[in-house]
């Protein structure tokens, strides 16, 4: 099944470039798919057709300098993390709200996705949330030889060649689409404080009021959450009723599963089938 190409204002009227997925015969739920840094939309749109398969009215879309929602040129653009949570998201999410009319809206976050959940306005529209692969981003989280790459990436590399360049050239080091500077600038400094995005930005109070029940999907072999910032995410959001699902890659079948593998159409009928079964009971 297809989506339909659909186009709506952020909060700030900034212009987003979205997918809509309707399914034949609704369930009243829906699911926004709320992407990691610079994940195109199209990556989440196997698991989105599914979930229409199942009744859910499902929802993809690109923040700001990304994928459909990128201007001609990344140099200048003004854009920061924030921005994708507090004016893209919320927007998506208004959209989402009036499309829908009235159904309950799953949040579905990848990453950074379901690190902002409680920066969102009007998160309290979130009938329940799915966080994979979400964690603290502060660099000492990390073990071993992991610290060390962090420590580089967000104290030299991420500030130092988008402050050159004028933006942050990822897809050179293999590691998604290219970055706007203020996005990358600030994604560093998050990462540099102990309480990543809620501690940088003070947003402690705005994240205790998220109440909205979460699953969470931690996976063994994932090494960009890796366990300790996992838990220090869990932390983040101290009112939500928390379910965590330790997935064991090696003993679920399909192969790696990593960071990114939990939205490849092998896992339909074991992680998908078990999530939507999830978000449909919420």
């Amino acid at each position: 099944m297809s989506g339909t190409a659909v186009e709506f204002p952020a909060r700030d009227g900034y212009r987003l470039a979205g997918t809509l997925y309707r399914p034949a015969t609704p369930n009243r739920r829906a699911v926004l798919l709320q992407a990691a840094t610079g994940v195109k939309q199209e990556f989440y749109g196997k698991l989105a057709a599914y979930l229409s398969t199942r009744g859910f009215v499902a929802l993809t879309f690109d923040y700001r300098g990304i994928g459909r929602s990128r201007p001609a040129s990344l140099r200048g653009f003004p854009a920061r993390m924030r921005d994708w949570a507090e004016k893209d998201i919320a927007g998506a999410l208004d959209y989402f709200a009036r499309v829908t009319h009235g159904a309950r809206i799953v949040g579905l976050g990848h990453s950074f996705g379901g690190q902002v959940f409680g920066l969102v306005p009007g998160s309290e529209r979130y009938a329940a949330v799915v966080a994979v692969g979400s964690q603290s981003g502060y660099w000492r989280h990390w073990p071993g030889l992991g610290k060390l790459g962090m420590w580089l990436a967000t104290h030299v590399l991420l500030p130092g060649v988008s402050h050159a360049l004028g933006y942050f050239p990822a897809r050179r080091f293999g590691q998604g689409e290219d970055l706007p500077a203020g996005v990358a600038a600030q994604w560093a400094q998050w990462c540099r404080h102990p309480g990543y995005v809620v501690g940088a930005l003070g947003a402690q109070e705005a994240y205790a009021r998220f109440t909205s029940p979460m699953r969470v999907y931690a996976v063994s072999d994932d090494r960009f959450a890796p366990p300790r910032a996992v838990e220090a995410f869990l932390a983040f959001y101290p009112n939500a009723p928390r379910a965590v699902e330790r997935v064991d890659a090696a003993s679920i079948g399909g192969g790696p599963i990593g960071h990114f593998g939990f939205f490849r159409e092998r896992f339909r009928g074991t992680l998908w089938g078990e999530a939507a079964d999830w978000m449909a009971g919420r």
